[in-house]
């Protein structure tokens, strides 16, 4: 394949906001391949790790695990690849390492069992900090596997709060300012213009330079890293305007929920569709994930993303439909705009409808005039 076919900086602006990124199209195994050696590396002589979710909330873990214990490796990992971080640091930690996990949650315990048993059996303590919400059956499971699991409530705290809670350290300040407008912006608050800062910088740094940055800076981002940020929200502001041209709305049940498609930054999406009068709203990528969000209204994303590979909070949750047999099916996917994947979201949404509703929808005297 010719490289300037997935080139992001020869794509133009429509184009970029339908089609998905140039990782998209590098296969599963060569990433694979290419990840456990970088894994491999960075546990060499390690005596701490940490398995955490490359985003702000994960990588503020990182960085208070480093303040607290110097080098710590890093092996990031996403929720669909939780078991092969563990596995890593398993095969390629040094005997009696300390092995933490941050900000990732399994849906089921079979998923991590094997590799949870083989870290346990190399290290000499597995600590897991989470917010997101668990299965009262897999974090037994994690429990009884010898792990010591401390989850934050999910809709109140992210997981740099109970990092920040739970390691025995006295932090200084600018932790507990990372740790709050981490927060901010995890749970969606928003009250912070900071944590728009924080989340930005997590999506286009790479995860070293990030946790470099909040280690030495806190929420407080230098101005080399603010400019660099404007310069980059240009394309931003452009891809979100599209996806919020796309929006539709329904009617389900009691709510409101609208949907649209495209590569954006999904939160401020989802906020222009939330002021448009959304309840719920649904941003479909183009790499065939998808992303939830809630409000005051419409507390139930973690359950709608369930039922469709998926997990998060009650207002902020995400999800990858398992509908993607072959490369025919992306191309449909992004010729029609995310169309089958936003129909099986939007039936997951009707799942939810409080069976009282459907009740009073059917003896509604509306009809019978």
């Amino acid at each position: 394949m010719d490289d300037e076919l997935i080139d992001d900086e020869e794509l133009a602006p429509p184009r970029k906001s339908v089609l998905p990124g140039e990782g998209f199209f590098v296969p599963d195994s060569f990433e694979e391949d290419l990840e456990e050696q970088e894994a491999a590396e960075e546990l060499e002589g390690a005596e701490v790790a940490v398995v955490a979710d490359p985003d702000a909330d994960g990588l503020a873990c990182v960085a208070l695990l480093r303040e607290v214990y110097g080098e710590t490796a890093l092996v990031p990992a996403g929720p669909h690849d939780l078991e092969e971080g563990m596995e890593y640091v398993a095969e390629y930690g040094e005997d009696g390492i300390r092995a933490f996990v941050c900000d990732l949650c399994p849906d089921k315990f079979e998923y991590v069992d094997e590799e949870l048993a083989a870290l346990s059996e190399r290290a000499s303590e597995v600590r897991w900090f989470d917010h997101h919400q668990w299965d009262d059956d897999v974090a037994a499971a994690v429990r009884d596997a010898g792990v010591e699991l401390v989850v934050g409530e999910s809709d109140e705290e992210c997981t740099a709060d109970v990092a920040l809670r739970e390691l025995d350290h006295e932090f200084p300040r600018r932790f507990e300012e990372l740790a709050a407008v981490t927060r901010d912006h995890d749970l969606w608050i928003r009250d912070d213009p900071r944590s728009d800062d924080l989340a930005d910088y997590s999506y286009w740094s790479d995860p070293e330079e990030y946790v470099a940055t909040v280690l030495d800076h806190g929420a407080d981002l230098p101005e080399d890293v603010l400019a660099f940020l404007e310069e980059q929200r240009v394309e931003k502001e452009d891809l979100i305007e599209r996806a919020v041209a796309r929006a539709e709305y329904e009617e389900i049940g009691p709510w409101t929920v609208g949907v649209t498609y495209g590569r954006c930054s999904q939160n401020e999406v989802a906020e222009a569709m939330r002021e448009a009068g959304a309840d719920a709203s649904v941003i479909v990528k183009p790499a065939g994930s998808a992303s939830i969000r809630g409000t005051d209204g419409f507390e139930l994303c973690h359950e709608v993303a369930g039922q469709v590979n998926g997990g998060g909070h009650p207002k902020a949750a995400g999800c990858k439909p398992d509908i993607y047999d072959d490369m025919l099916d992306y191309a449909n996917h992004w010729t029609s705009r995310g169309a089958t994947t936003k129909q099986v979201i939007l039936d997951a949404f009707e799942n939810v409808v409080p069976e009282d509703y459907e009740d009073e929808e059917a003896t509604s005297p509306a009809d019978d005039e």
